[in-house]
């Protein structure tokens, strides 16, 4: 049900991003007394993988760790070790709908590098694993439809424009309005005002959701639940609690599972003051999977 690597850790130096989430988020999961059966390790997405989605050029730039104009935006280092990040999360999130569509759900305990575009960096993000994951999955021939239900912070600009205009995926992104990035067009974009609660942000879930899923009806869901519309996030200011959270996790997951859809999800940003508050939204994401029940 959940994909890690002890390999999901790299050295970005003073840096927001908590990359010690992912070993956190496993400990905090074994100590729970998920079993370590319950765990699968990804391999490396291929460079054909990653050429279904990345311009040939962009993914030389980053074998070769050049900072060019294709790499510059993503305000991280450019390392190998970096860079092996990455192509393994990509490796994962394939391997996470692998696993859904074999059990119904899945979790990524990484993933969800959203603002990577086919041809550059962008955002903390190299490689878009949620886009090279479809692609490769419809090239295995696993689905034909895929909905990416993007519920983090900051807009999935990358993934949304990388499949613009493609009728086999549907790209859907509830985000803070007034924050980075600047905006691409999704299917379905909510934008939403500066201080949205539990209250209003799940009561737009709870519409667009449904109708997502009754509407398009994919073979496959991929579910972005970032830690990030948390109130006590470093870099935005929407005001979910712990608790909306959570039962924007059970609302998503409970969606799928009453429908029958396989879902996959990735852990996505998450920038708490306390990390400690972002590893347990993760844990909260990883859990609802686990314990997913139907929804009417």
């Amino acid at each position: 049900m959940y994909v890690y690597s002890p390999a999901y850790y790299a050295d970005f130096g003073p840096h927001v991003f908590p990359v010690e989430k992912y070993r956190l988020v496993h400990q905090a999961l074994r100590e729970s007394g998920v079993p370590a059966s319950e765990f699968a390790e990804p391999e490396p997405a291929t460079r054909a993988q990653l050429e279904l989605v990345h311009t040939p050029a962009y993914l030389d730039d980053l074998e070769g760790c050049r900072l060019t104009e294709r790499t510059a935006w993503s305000e991280l280092p450019l390392t190998p070790e970096i860079v092996r990040l990455f192509v393994l999360s990509a490796g994962g999130t394939i391997l996470a709908g692998r696993t859904a569509l074999r059990s119904g759900r899945s979790v990524h305990l990484c993933g969800g590098f959203h603002h990577a575009f086919a041809d550059r960096a962008e955002g903390f993000c190299y490689v878009n694993d949620l886009a090279v994951a479809v692609r490769a999955l419809q090239r295995e021939g696993a689905v034909e439809r895929v909905a990416v239900l993007d519920c983090d912070l900051h807009q999935g600009n990358g993934t949304a424009r990388i499949f613009r205009d493609d009728p086999t995926v549907f790209t859907f992104s509830i985000h803070q309005r007034d924050l980075y990035p600047v905006k691409e067009r999704s299917d379905l974009d909510i934008h939403l005002p500066d201080g949205t609660g539990d209250a209003a942000y799940l009561e737009q879930l709870e519409v667009a959701v449904p109708a997502i899923l009754d509407d398009f009806r994919p073979d496959l869901v991929l579910y972005q639940a970032g830690a990030d519309p948390y109130r006590d996030d470093q870099l935005g200011s929407l005001s979910l609690t712990l608790e909306g959270l959570r039962e924007r996790d059970r609302l998503i997951f409970g969606a799928c599972a009453t429908r029958k859809i396989p879902v996959a999800g990735t852990l996505g940003g998450g920038y708490a003051r306390r990390v400690a508050d972002t590893v347990a939204i993760h844990v909260g994401t990883c859990l609802a999977a686990r314990e997913a029940v139907p929804v009417t």
